[in-house]
């Protein structure tokens, strides 16, 4: 299920004046016992800590990182939650938000991003 319109307001009330949101996901650190809202925005990608058994309300900034920062690649590992690192965090996401993480990485994807071309001559 998408992110509400609600927490979206949330979010966007912690992020710096003029940050427009462009992709955001739950997730939570099993090691840390917590939960997180991962905004990406046009020139960041920041970590909201949430409050305690609530996934949904952030309580305020814990990270920020520069937007070319990739999220990916996920991780899936057959009957377990995907992951994705970002930093220290460790962070299991819901199968329906690994499109979102994929998509955010795709539009940083530059040609420093993609393998040597090993036919350079065609």
């Amino acid at each position: 299920m998408p992110v509400s319109s609600v927490v979206r307001k949330r979010c966007r009330d912690l992020l710096p004046e003029g940050e427009q949101i462009r992709y955001m996901f739950p997730a939570s650190s099993v090691a840390a016992m917590g939960e997180y809202l991962i905004v990406v925005t046009d020139n960041t990608v920041t970590v909201l800590g949430c409050r305690w058994f609530s996934r949904h309300r952030p309580a305020g900034v814990l990270a920020t990182y520069p937007r070319r920062t990739k999220l990916g690649p996920v991780e899936l590992y057959g009957s377990l939650s995907p992951t994705v690192t970002l930093g220290p965090l460790l962070l299991e996401i819901d199968e329906e938000y690994v499109s979102v993480v994929r998509a955010a990485d795709a539009e940083i994807m530059t040609a420093d991003f993609l393998p040597p071309d090993p036919l350079p001559d065609l």
